[in-house]
């Protein structure tokens, strides 16, 4: 086990200067290399590393000039969606392991290269879906896990947040959705969700998405909110191609199904949308909090239809909580969208000091990040129902045991909480 852990940072506008700043507080961790095509994000990071932990990392505008320089154990790469899978690639074939941001990949080839790069250099690739460590969703993880919601028949989960300022000033803020909107139309953002509702059906684990299509609404709301904007007048003109709300149906082997929804251009409040459903029970995230029920039929019917009301989670989420999150809780929950992007940065680190899988594996990697091509392809087909690559080849049906730690995804391990 290595003891420290020597980090390289790609990538370091709003949330890569966050996560930068988020790992090297991890004890054990220390960033020493930083790189981004703009100088001056690279000294922001420099300068707050420098102050904080007494030493000035070594700054980069060239990231295969960093690789290739080395110095380092591993690589956190949080840039643009269309750059961070041949990052990841590169990193792994000069030897480093590396995580990677959220974001689906623009090309299915892109998460066979990650998968052929971590096959024949042994490299860890992990994305950083935290949403993986949310202290509801793990709850329901070990809810379902007991058993209370029977067999799962369907989730449900989505993306709808209103980024319209952020898409729209994305050259100002130098944030790569802009381009991608005006370009594309697809399900661009589809890992929040489907990475626990994969976690939990034991999708590449005795499980695989089969099937996938989509469809997308029209394009009216960065349109219509134009003009509330200033300086944006070179945007006026633009045919903004990624419709307002794009839905995605996929099915799995084990015959359930999944349905996704993505939404970042319409005024709404921000929901992840997430259900599951089961021959016992039912979570759903809720418009006004999160909510369970349970199967409470008699299997007579009087001729009257009984209200079925929902139960508050909060007694559940207590009393089915995850061993992570109640040694979390007794250590102090850390800052970082509710403390879970100090679990996945965790999570990673894990991983490489003892060399182990990482609890998000590429094949998680690369499959979650390829929902974004597919669908795509499917929205540009007229939602055409497209098959879903098997990353794992067949190993999925018999996969080697999982790698028990404190930040497992698969199982749950209590034996290392003890």
């Amino acid at each position: 086990m290595k003891d420290k852990i020597r980090i390289a940072a790609v990538g370091l506008n709003n949330r890569g200067y966050w996560q930068t700043r988020e790992i090297a507080d991890i004890p054990g961790v220390e960033v020493v290399a930083v790189c981004d095509i703009h100088e001056d994000l690279c000294d922001r990071i420099a300068e707050y590393l420098e102050e904080n932990y007494g030493k000035r990392p070594v700054s980069y505008t060239d990231y295969k000039k960093m690789l290739a320089e080395g110095g380092f154990d591993a690589v956190l790469c949080c840039t643009t969606w269309i750059t961070h899978s041949a990052i990841a690639v590169d990193s792994m074939r000069s030897g480093f392991d590396v995580a990677i941001e959220v974001g689906g990949f623009s090309d299915v080839e892109e998460a066979w290269e990650l998968v052929r790069a971590a096959e024949s250099t042994g490299r860890i690739c992990m994305m950083l879906e935290n949403c993986c460590y949310c202290e509801d969703e793990l709850a329901v993880f070990r809810m379902a896990r007991e058993g209370l919601f029977g067999e799962i028949v369907n989730c449900t989960g989505g993306y709808c947040h209103d980024l319209r300022d952020e898409i729209l000033y994305g050259r100002t803020l130098r944030h790569g959705r802009l381009d991608n909107f005006i370009h594309r139309n697809g399900e661009f953002y589809p890992t929040h969700q489907l990475g626990p509702i994969c976690k939990l059906l034991g999708i590449n684990r005795g499980n695989r998405i089969m099937t996938l299509t989509s469809v997308s609404s029209k394009a009216r709301g960065l349109k219509e909110y134009l003009p509330r904007t200033e300086g944006l007048e070179y945007l006026k003109d633009v045919d903004f191609k990624e419709g307002d709300v794009v839905d995605t149906l996929m099915k799995c082997a084990n015959g359930e199904t999944i349905r996704l929804t993505h939404g970042c251009s319409l005024p709404r409040p921000y929901s992840r949308m997430y259900t599951v459903s089961g021959t016992k029970g039912a979570f759903d995230e809720g418009t006004f909090g999160p909510a369970v029920y349970f199967d409470k039929a008699t299997g007579k019917f009087d001729g009257s239809y009984p209200d079925h009301p929902w139960e508050h989670f909060e007694e559940y989420r207590d009393k089915y909580a995850h061993p992570l999150w109640q040694a979390y809780r007794k250590e102090g929950v850390k800052e970082g969208h509710g403390g879970v992007d100090w679990l996945v940065l965790n999570a990673f680190i894990d991983a490489v000091k003892v060399g182990g899988k990482p609890p998000i594996d590429v094949y998680d990697t690369a499959l979650w990040g390829a929902v974004t091509a597919l669908s795509e392809q499917s929205i540009a087909m007229g939602g055409a129902t497209l098959p879903v690559p098997d990353f794992t080849k067949g190993r999925w049906i018999s996969r080697e045991p999982v790698r028990r730690s404190r930040y497992c995804l698969d199982e749950i391990c209590d034996e290392c909480f003890e």
